[in-house]
């Protein structure tokens, strides 16, 4: 509920004269000012990247503070309503929407209007931060859910390590045919279940994979009770009843729920491509399937944008503009396997060396980024009604699912 709360401080519309609008050159400006700039820990390594890497190359000097995941959106709320939100700050692109409406950032419109390559950043961020026609944020990380499987687990098993499950009936068959291997402590697959993010991150996309949709295209209905979304349930229902899924998954709340896989003990999973390059084994990795095949991803992460209480705003802008260049993208974030915001730098140098890379970045323009304004109250806050949608399916008897998916939309409607 802390981003609701944002409202009555961020409205106060001292903003809404020339303040709110970035004024600067198309490159910003560069003097040596100390810019402040947060960001959540789960992108902690790639922000430091970035800004190592500026304050290397700039006169300009930022100063970074990482903030704890679960603290982020309350530390952001008491900021806004005390006037005293950093320079540049970044947001999970689910709460992007809520956070523009509220005006907690400035207008980056003309700004964004004027980069020659504009039409190639990565459209499902853009969106999430445009309204009323007008652009408040860019693409500060992208995390891309993707496919991973252990290759070592899938020779052990009898699969093929370099061919990627096409459907997700082929997905389930590889998980218990890992499980089959009875290896002590490693498990077919797992998943958060107790953990709404995690679920939206990797199972919307096996909706999308298929054509479904999982909203309605305003964002005020949920589509989670149709047909395809059926089916994904049910797979993962059988495969839970099978043993197949590691054990703790039925409790992960998110902290750990990546922790099996890397440790070598999962057989395949949906993963975050952002942990690409921690994971200590060769993997292989594709698009997320749907019951009939298709490929998609949860194009998440975070955009970042000028906050509404930045004195810098033409400094700011000058590392947002470093940060979407050539340089940055690829010299900073290729080359940390990293998934680049541009479509026309997908195929860099770097990517190019690793397949894998390339299959993450073609994927990226497959996926989608849902926008709706109380989408964190529906799908990622604790004992949200689509966590109590996913329990009842999986876990429970399969009942209620239309009740379950209109509570999404009550929620989504508010």
């Amino acid at each position: 509920m802390a981003a609701l709360a944002l409202g009555a401080a961020a409205c106060s519309k001292a903003d809404s004269d020339d303040k709110a609008t970035v004024q600067a050159g198309p490159d910003g400006t560069d003097d040596g000012s100390e810019l402040t700039l947060w960001t959540r820990a789960p992108l902690e390594k790639q922000a430091k990247l970035l800004v190592e890497a500026y304050n290397a190359s700039h006169k300009n000097q930022v100063k970074l503070t990482v903030v704890p995941n679960d603290d982020y959106v309350a530390k952001v709320g008491a900021a806004a309503g005390s006037g005293g939100l950093p320079d540049l700050f970044a947001a999970d692109i689910v709460y992007v929407p809520n956070w523009v409406q509220q005006g907690l950032f400035k207008d980056l419109s003309s700004n964004i209007n004027g980069l020659g390559f504009k039409d190639s950043i990565n459209k499902g961020h853009l969106a999430a931060g445009t309204r009323e026609g007008k652009e408040y944020v860019l693409p500060f990380v992208l995390d891309l859910s993707m496919m991973f499987w252990n290759k070592q687990l899938f020779k052990d098993a009898g699969l093929d390590p370099e061919k990627a499950p096409a459907t997700l009936e082929e997905y389930a068959a590889a998980a218990k045919a890992v499980q089959a291997l009875k290896k002590d402590g490693v498990y077919g697959t797992a998943t958060g279940l107790n953990c709404g993010g995690c679920l939206v991150f990797t199972w919307f996309p096996t909706i999308w994979a298929s054509n479904g949709e999982v909203l309605s295209e305003d964002g005020a209905k949920s589509k989670l009770a149709d047909d395809t979304a059926q089916k994904v349930y049910s797979t993962w229902r059988d495969l839970w009843k099978s043993g197949a899924v590691l054990p703790s998954s039925k409790d992960e709340a998110g902290p750990t729920w990546t922790a099996g896989f890397t440790q070598g003990k999962v057989g395949l999973m949906f993963y975050p491509a952002t942990l690409l390059s921690s994971t200590p084994f060769d993997v292989g990795v594709a698009g997320i399937p749907g019951p009939d095949g298709g490929a998609s991803t949860f194009v998440g992460g975070d955009g970042i944008g000028v906050s509404k209480d930045s004195k810098k705003a033409a400094q700011a802008w000058n590392f947002l503009n470093w940060m979407m260049s050539e340089d940055a993208q690829v010299e900073v974030l290729a080359k940390n396997k990293d998934v680049v915001s541009r479509s026309d730098l997908a195929n860099n140098k770097y990517a190019s060396q690793d397949p894998r890379l390339v299959t993450i970045n073609e994927v990226a323009g497959k996926g989608d980024t849902p926008v709706a304004l109380n989408f964190q109250q529906a799908f990622n806050a604790p004992n949200s009604p689509w966590l109590t949608l996913v329990r009842d399916q999986v876990l429970g008897d399969g009942g209620n699912l239309q009740k379950d998916n209109d509570e999404i939309s009550a929620v989504l409607g508010q």
